[in-house]
């Protein structure tokens, strides 16, 4: 996130009480998935304060360097498959959940690939602009990038929960801002608002507690 370590820490908090209403919320094992995002984004925020401190001379590079490839592996590595697989399993009928069968797949071999990239290729971390770069030569491709967007957004956009599409266009327009924007610092600056979008959820599970959960077959 934009800032400084505090605006992670503050953040993961706030996102953290988040992700623990939603649990509550939920009526379905078919949900928890879904449901825990919001709390994956907060753990996710908060290693990223570490690395913030880190850059600032708070830990050793070593140390930092490990909190900088723990918050790639996350953003890069896993949740290009945990957004479609999270979509799929939360879809309530078989032909809902065949629609986001190719989202899934595209996620996990896109996963696959970025989690080679990253053990492949050093990671470099620094300062720009008041955000944070993270910049690996495996993973740094336009087409890579489409890839993970249709993976991590499309499944979303095409799903019969219309807060999950709400979800996805925010998501969506946040990707273009920040391409727009800083698109050297990306993979900070997606995930963070992603994470504050992430609300959204909170929202559908609050207000559809009474509905859900559907009739799973």
């Amino acid at each position: 996130m934009c800032f400084s370590a505090t605006a992670n820490f503050v953040g993961s908090g706030l996102l953290g009480v988040i992700g623990v209403v939603t649990f509550t919320k939920v009526r379905h094992r078919r949900e928890l998935l879904f449901a825990a995002l919001p709390t994956m984004f907060a753990a996710h925020q908060f290693i990223e304060g570490f690395v913030w401190l880190g850059l600032n001379g708070d830990f050793s590079s070593a140390v930092t360097h490990k909190a900088g490839e723990a918050y790639v592996l996350y953003a890069q590595g896993l949740l290009p498959f945990l957004m479609p697989l999270s979509v799929m399993l939360f879809e309530s009928s078989p032909k809902s959940r065949r629609r986001m069968l190719p989202f899934t797949i595209l996620g996990a071999g896109t996963s696959l690939y970025m989690l080679w990239a990253l053990m492949t290729f050093p990671l470099s971390i620094y300062i720009r602009g008041n955000s944070i770069v993270y910049q690996n030569q495996g993973t740094y491709y336009t087409t890579l990038a489409v890839l993970y967007v249709i993976a991590t957004c499309g499944s979303l956009l095409f799903s019969k929960v219309r807060d999950l599409v709400i979800f996805g266009i925010a998501n969506v327009l946040i990707l273009l801002g920040v391409m727009a924007i800083k698109r050297y610092a990306f993979t900070s600056l997606w995930c963070a608002y992603a994470a504050i979008a992430s609300t959204i959820i909170l929202a559908y599970f609050w207000k559809s507690r009474f509905v859900r959960p559907f009739n799973y077959s």
